[in-house]
């Protein structure tokens, strides 16, 4: 393992137990109001959520996998000649804001305001944005499938982009609020 990908990895324990210990504390925090973080989405939808939560995880564990283990650091070219390292910031991308929008959702239930409403969109707009470069990252390494884990890693990172892009950033805020 390269330097690059032991600081990837690093980058992912320590988001990975922000993210994980914001929810945790968010719910220890607020016992009984887990409900209320669904907001207006109806109860139909809910399992179409859960469903596509469990295959985010599963597809972020794919991509985690294939950057952290599978890549050779030196010979990753991303777009406009990006270096492997590109790779820390799109994860920082999407774990530190992961890590703010339960405490923000809970501090928008007590106290609505709209500051808070923006910091929330912001939050889940930075992770979409963040899981669809990584998504366009790892597509561009088509060339290097056979010996990367090109198929399994980029397609998990399209199941994680659409549910942290199209179901969390785009869809959540509009029933939410309605």
């Amino acid at each position: 393992m390269s330097s690059t990908q032991a600081i990837l990895l690093a980058i992912n324990i320590v988001g990975g137990i922000a993210v994980i210990g914001s929810y945790a504390l968010g719910l220890w925090a607020h016992p009984g109001q887990g409900n209320e973080l669904w907001g207006g989405v109806p109860g139909s939808l809910r399992g179409v959520y859960g469903i596509s939560m469990l295959l985010s995880a599963v597809g972020y564990l794919l991509f985690f996998y294939h950057t952290v283990f599978r890549m050779d650091p030196p010979q990753v070219r991303l777009p406009w000649d990006l270096p492997f390292a590109t790779f820390h910031i799109l994860f920082v991308l999407i774990l530190l804001p992961s890590a703010f929008w339960m405490s923000l959702t809970f501090a928008w239930l007590a106290a609505p305001s709209t500051a808070l409403w923006i910091a929330i969109r912001t939050v889940l707009g930075l992770v979409g944005i963040g899981s669809l470069m990584m998504l366009a990252a790892l597509a561009s390494l088509k060339g290097l499938a056979p010996d990367q884990f090109w198929w399994p890693s980029t397609v998990g990172a399209a199941v994680f982009t659409f549910h942290t892009l199209v179901l969390d950033a785009l869809l959540w805020p509009k029933l939410f609020a309605a």
